[in-house]
């Protein structure tokens, strides 16, 4: 068993913990947003977490914790949860989803994409997939979930300019920004070896974190929950933002990891 420690950061709180420990304890409605991206029980190389059991175990361990975020998440709450199959298992993520119909609306199901041709010119990156059989795949789910499906969402503020300048007076807009859609293409920055992801298996660039609170939308108040922090990302997008964080995370390196990434972050804005 995993022995519990709370830190404090900041205005951020880090939990070294099982997950499902922790989300017993936290009071119920007391979160504004929850981005998490969970183990996606594909066989990835965690360091203390065996990512690889039946699909009824995960899906039903998955299902439990879901149903504590949905206690303390507010009733006008926003849950972004980052998941993928595989080419070999690509019905997971929606069995999942089915899972979580007695939890949850689907408002909106983003495609975050990783890379991207456009004509003969590739953008991003992605991790070969090396088949006869499978194209490879370039894109991860972002499965928004309210409890409602009825939570209003800040469309231009996770919104892009207009490309056609004219559309702004034709169209009558009030500002030269429109809805992003349900695409989102952010890359990875390049790195060349596992330090340079944290020796972590499934990190997301910090823009995904930061265009789910924009979405969602957010003041100084807003509680911010990633019950599977891994290295801290989350909570990074949290602090950038001037939002309150808190990660939970077993494993004692990633926690170390997202501690010296969070320091290093409050060290630069003098906090």
């Amino acid at each position: 068993m995993i022995r519990t420690r709370r830190e404090t950061l900041g205005r951020h709180i880090l939990y070294r913990a099982d997950c499902a420990r922790v989300l017993k304890r936290l009071p119920s409605k007391s979160v504004d947003v929850v981005i998490t991206s969970p183990p996606y029980n594909l066989g990835l190389a965690y360091r203390s977490y065996k990512d690889r059991l039946s699909e009824e175990d995960y899906l039903a361990w998955m299902e439990g914790v879901c149903a504590q975020i949905s206690r303390v998440m507010r009733d006008d709450g926003s849950f972004f949860l980052n998941i993928a199959g595989s080419s070999s298992q690509p019905w997971l993520p929606f069995e999942l989803m089915v899972r979580l119909r007695r939890l949850f609306t689907l408002q909106n199901h983003i495609s975050w994409i990783k890379s991207v041709a456009v004509g003969d010119v590739t953008y991003g990156h992605f991790k070969p997939v090396n088949s006869p059989r499978f194209v490879n795949r370039n894109h991860e789910h972002v499965f928004h979930l309210t409890k409602n499906g009825d939570v209003p969402v800040e469309r231009l503020q996770a919104g892009v300019p207009f490309t056609d300048k004219s559309n702004i007076t034709r169209r009558q807009h009030a500002a030269d920004r429109r809805c992003r859609g349900d695409t989102w293409f952010i890359p990875y920055e390049t790195v060349r070896s596992r330090k340079g992801k944290f020796s972590h298996p499934g990190t997301f660039p910090r823009a995904l974190p930061e265009r789910c609170l924009q979405l969602h939308g957010f003041d100084g108040d807003s509680v911010v929950l990633d019950p599977f922090m891994g290295t801290g990302t989350t909570l990074l997008a949290a602090e950038k933002l001037g939002l309150q964080g808190i990660g939970i995370e077993a494993d004692t390196s990633y926690v170390r990891v997202a501690r010296e990434r969070l320091r290093a972050m409050l060290a630069e804005n003098g906090v």
